[in-house]
């Protein structure tokens, strides 16, 4: 657990499911990053698109204007930055700004995704599983208990894949998705949660991210603003599976969290 990185999420949209429109002009993203950093986060993991099940579509120039000026910010500071994106032309675009990571939740299903990573050969990549193909969640009540075969079913063969197209399999960190991508009912993701440690056998890194999700707001009956102690047990949860990557909204708590058991783990 000790060597789990924490990735601060900073939306620059309009429409994102617990903070759209907060952080839209690039002063408040990059306030939002600072602050972020400032309580120990690892990584910055900015997107410029919701992709929530009610969230706009954006265009890959209106993505990469919102993108451009806060990447280069914070790759001026020195910090580790990672872009959610799926579409091919902003990746090259924040890739040539000296963006750290690409974070793809269609997991490089587009082609021409796979083929500008190709050109980057040292950048890391996260593969996201989601029930729906589409670069939205969907709101959609959905079986679990055979989840767990179907997500490793599904990156061996995107790994196959995209290993066949010239990408290193060293590359990829793998997101087993959460909330309204695994089911609109809370089930699929408790379940995925408890069982993160088969995961394991793929291995590849796991990248975890609950923060604020809808099955945390459905089984405490609160608000996505009001849901940071169920996503904080939720994120110690994962810690304790070993996921290498945690991507929140909040940061300080589980900082703290991360701290503390860390500090427990190593007294002699």
């Amino acid at each position: 657990m000790t060597g789990t990185e924490l990735v601060g999420i900073v939306n620059i949209t309009a429409d994102s499911f617990s903070d759209g429109g907060k952080f839209l002009s690039t002063e408040a993203a990059i306030a939002q990053g600072e602050k972020l950093l400032s309580e120990g986060a690892d990584w910055l993991d900015l997107g410029a698109e919701s992709s929530n099940p009610d969230g706009q579509r954006v265009d890959s120039a209106t993505e990469i204007a919102r993108l451009a000026p806060v990447v280069q910010h914070f790759k001026k500071l020195g910090a580790q930055v990672a872009v959610d994106t799926h579409k091919a032309a902003v990746m090259r675009a924040v890739l040539d700004l000296g963006a750290d990571l690409i974070n793809d939740i269609t997991a490089l299903v587009d082609p021409q995704a796979a083929r500008v990573l190709v050109d980057y050969p040292t950048v890391p990549v996260v593969l996201m599983f989601a029930r729906n193909r589409a670069p939205r969640a969907e709101k959609q009540v959905q079986p679990y208990h055979d989840l767990i075969p179907e997500i490793q079913t599904f990156f061996t063969q995107r790994l196959a894949a995209l290993t066949a197209q010239g990408l290193a399999r060293e590359r990829f960190i793998l997101d087993p998705g959460m909330g309204f991508f695994l089911g609109s009912n809370p089930e699929p993701s408790l379940w995925v949660l408890k069982h993160l440690g088969a995961l394991h056998h793929l291995g590849q890194p796991l990248y975890v991210s609950t923060s604020r999700k809808s099955f945390i707001g459905t089984i405490l009956g609160k608000p996505p603003g009001e849901r940071a102690i169920g996503t904080l047990v939720s994120e110690i949860w994962a810690l304790n599976q070993g996921v290498a990557y945690i991507r929140t909204h909040e940061i300080s708590a589980l900082a703290q969290a991360r701290q503390l058991w860390m500090a427990i783990e190593q007294v002699r």
